[in-house]
């Protein structure tokens, strides 16, 4: 069976369809993935067939604005940039997708159409050539007021070139949803055909930093990050220094947009690196304090761990809230997360029985939702 899997040209967005993609090759089929230039090292090393579709965040918001672009106020509040962010992911976005993958849909002819569900432009391409086609979530789908707004220019979009039978991340079709049910979205949960896949968690290889592997067990260890997006440096340096008085070790991932030299001189118990193989490292892990990204946030949902969210922005807000409903952490936003605060609310994160408990039975939901093999398998079900 051929299939054609598409992601838009993010980590967060492409890493979660890998397992599924890398199983299907696996079991025989012909696996091809269709995302942006910036992913093809990604998609390479995984030994899948790459090509071009679509393009980057950054190009997306820069081809909305061109080329005089005014400079965003770091002071507005975030529903002031809501109508922008539906115009790139609700028009600029699926629109480019359209146009790079209905090519590539007629050369190729799959059999299926495996869409990550924040790329409309997948589902709309796939529907506009009459291939079958299923969507594959990213994390927790988070309903609100931005969505909206989303869906509303991709319904547009939509009916402007024809396209009917839009719907909220599904367009009609069946979702892969690796999200665990019991914190999934009520809303998604009613109104979708929701295939579980267990979220596996996916990192470039790499070697652990040194003192992780055979480390003294009686002190804690924190990871801390804030993914690949939305670093920031005045957060890590006062999450920093709020871990810092905690008896434990602190790894951090300071990401591609903070370079560990912006944050000077950390204390003896600190481990700065520019980045760690996430996966590999949750394991030796007995507290995450990290921006509520789906990645991180489902991964530690599978390794048991209790979290503190520092929400920056997208879906990373309904993260948190799922986070401290689930009983497994707590979440500190914008102005509340000084370093007291983070030191105060990490402490007693990590003498939480209750916590743990409840990080543990969310774990034991994770391990027993179908694995990328047996979700694989039944792949040929939804094709034509």
């Amino acid at each position: 069976m051929r299939l054609i899997f598409t992601s838009l040209v993010s980590h967060g967005h492409l890493y979660p369809l890998l397992p599924l993609a890398v199983a299907a090759r696996d079991a025989g089929h012909d696996v091809l993935f269709a995302t942006g230039e910036d992913m093809r090292p990604v998609v390479e090393k995984a030994g899948l067939a790459w090509e071009s579709a679509g393009f980057g965040m950054r190009e997306a918001f820069a081809s909305f604005f061109g080329p005089d672009a005014p400079p965003r106020d770091p002071t507005a509040p975030p529903e002031s940039f809501y109508p922008v962010i539906g115009q790139v992911f609700g028009n600029v976005l699926p629109r480019r997708f359209v146009a790079d993958l209905t090519p590539l849909l007629e050369r190729h002819r799959p059999d299926l159409v495996v869409y990550e569900s924040g790329n409309a432009g997948g589902a709309i391409a796939a529907r506009l050539a009459g291939i079958p086609a299923i969507g594959h979530g990213f994390g927790r789908v988070s309903p609100g007021e931005v969505m909206d707004i989303i869906n509303g220019h991709i319904e547009d979009y939509a009916n402007e070139i024809g396209v009917d039978g839009v719907k909220l991340t599904s367009f009609g079709d069946p979702v892969i949803d690796i999200c665990p049910e019991s914190v999934q979205s009520p809303d998604f949960l009613a109104e979708t055909n929701r295939i579980p896949l267990r979220p596996v968690g996916w990192a470039e290889p790499g070697d652990l930093p040194a003192g992780v592997v055979g480390r003294d067990k009686s002190r804690p260890l924190i990871y801390l990050t804030l993914g690949t997006a939305f670093g920031d440096e005045g957060v890590l340096k006062r999450a920093i220094a709020g871990l810092a008085r905690l008896e434990a070790d602190v790894v951090v991932a300071a990401g591609p947009t903070v370079e560990p030299a912006q944050l000077g001189e950390v204390p003896a118990n600190v481990r700065v690196e520019a980045w760690v193989p996430q996966t590999e490292l949750l394991p030796h892990v007995d507290l995450v304090v990290h921006h509520g990204g789906s990645g991180t946030t489902l991964g530690a949902f599978g390794a048991a761990l209790p979290q503190l969210v520092l929400p920056q922005g997208a879906d990373q807000f309904t993260n948190a809230e799922a986070v401290v409903a689930a009983g497994v952490g707590g979440q500190l936003i914008g102005a509340e997360g000084t370093e007291d605060a983070i030191f105060e609310q990490s402490r007693k994160l990590l003498a939480d029985d209750g916590v743990r408990a409840a990080a543990r039975k969310l774990a034991d939901e994770v391990a027993a939702m179908p694995s990328p093999a047996e979700v694989a398998a039944r792949l040929p079900e939804f094709a034509g």
